[in-house]
């Protein structure tokens, strides 16, 4: 099944991997380059699915996924952090502001793409 993932991340060789991966996967991509256009693609497509960095101009992951979970609208919106910030702190923050997944950069390609089909429910 096609679902609509958002890739926001300001690094464009991150970004490129990741619209390969997702676009391989079967999904159809969108892409943002920093946190308020990111907040703003998903509000107007309301994406299965946000591949969201920590570390962007303008608002950060952290204030995008913490935007997302206080608008009702977009309560089904699965939001994975993609970061190098890997501290327990960063992880704990991410997950308390209510992504779904977070995990750290370098990602295993093959680990994300089983990470995303568990979030979207398609198994493994």
């Amino acid at each position: 099944m096609t679902h609509k993932v958002l890739i926001a991340d300001d690094e464009p060789n991150i970004v490129i991997s990741l619209e390969y991966l997702m676009k391989r996967e079967g999904h159809q991509v969108l892409v943002a380059r920093e946190g308020e256009q990111a907040l703003s693609m998903i509000r107007e497509h309301k994406p299965a699915l946000v591949l969201l960095d920590v570390m962007m101009p303008g608002k950060s992951g952290f204030e995008v996924c913490q935007s997302v979970r206080a608008d009702e609208a977009l309560a089904g919106v699965k939001i994975l952090l993609l970061t190098a910030k890997g501290r327990d702190t960063d992880v704990a923050q991410g997950l308390a502001l209510g992504a779904d997944a977070y995990m750290t950069k370098p990602f295993s390609t093959r680990e994300l793409a089983a990470r995303v089909r568990e979030l979207l429910g398609q198994g493994a």
